[in-house]
């Protein structure tokens, strides 16, 4: 583990599910944990580094130390004020949440929607493109790196579409059965075309380490290629 690179980062860390109401007690989310994230956290801080943790819904719990500062969120509106709030103070970002990609058109229901014997239609409309909308206003020095879930057959096609097209310095391609997991067998695909990975599946936490081993490496890729 190299301790000593990237003291003076400052890493700004997304991590678990959203929640888009439907009534009072009903949403709609995924399966996210938020494990990947709090895991880039814990090792965020070992190196020194001062984290700020943005943390949607989960039932594990944030870790704490002096060099890290945790904002909660559920929605994805939430979500979206907070990176506005902290992303301009910080050199880094892991985008590692699972945002919902779709929400109720309508306003949150009051109270709670009664149980009925008929169908019940619930329309719904795209949430906002977070990281997209980021890239308007990141600094040339500063650093994004997403991540994309999809089916195996489909990853890595889709995970470099979503690298150009929202102008990220990498992209950490996850298979499906990554959610909710322990741990994770995944590909970090750079801004200048190479591909790296672990020589095996590793837990969440010692991926994280991995990563964070490899980020001078991200930050070089990145400054020397153009979004």
């Amino acid at each position: 583990m190299n301790t000593a690179q990237a003291t003076a980062h400052r890493v700004l860390i997304t991590a678990g599910a959203t929640h888009e109401p439907i009534d009072a007690v009903r949403f709609i989310a995924n399966r996210s944990s938020g494990r990947m994230g709090i895991a880039l956290a814990e090792a965020a801080m070992t190196r020194n580094m001062t984290v700020t943790l943005l943390l949607g819904p989960t039932l594990l719990t944030a870790p704490c130390g002096s060099q890290m500062t945790t904002w909660r969120f559920q929605t994805t509106d939430d979500l979206k004020r907070l990176l506005a709030t902290h992303w301009p103070q910080h050199d880094v970002l892991f985008m590692a949440a699972a945002v919902a990609d779709f929400r109720p058109v309508q306003p949150q229901l009051p109270g709670k929607l009664p149980r009925r014997s008929r169908p019940w239609t619930l329309q719904l409309e795209p949430t906002p493109d977070l990281l997209g909308e980021l890239a308007a206003i990141t600094r040339p020095d500063q650093i994004a790196i997403g991540f994309a879930l999809e089916p195996a057959d489909r990853l890595c096609d889709a995970a470099r579409q979503k690298l150009a097209a929202k102008k990220l310095a990498a992209i950490v391609a996850n298979p499906l059965e990554t959610m909710d997991s322990d741990r994770i067998s995944a590909t970090v695909l750079l801004r200048n075309g190479r591909a790296i990975s672990p020589d095996s599946e590793l837990s969440k936490r010692q991926f994280a380490d991995w990563l964070l081993d490899h980020l001078d490496e991200i930050i070089a890729a990145a400054r020397t290629t153009p979004a």
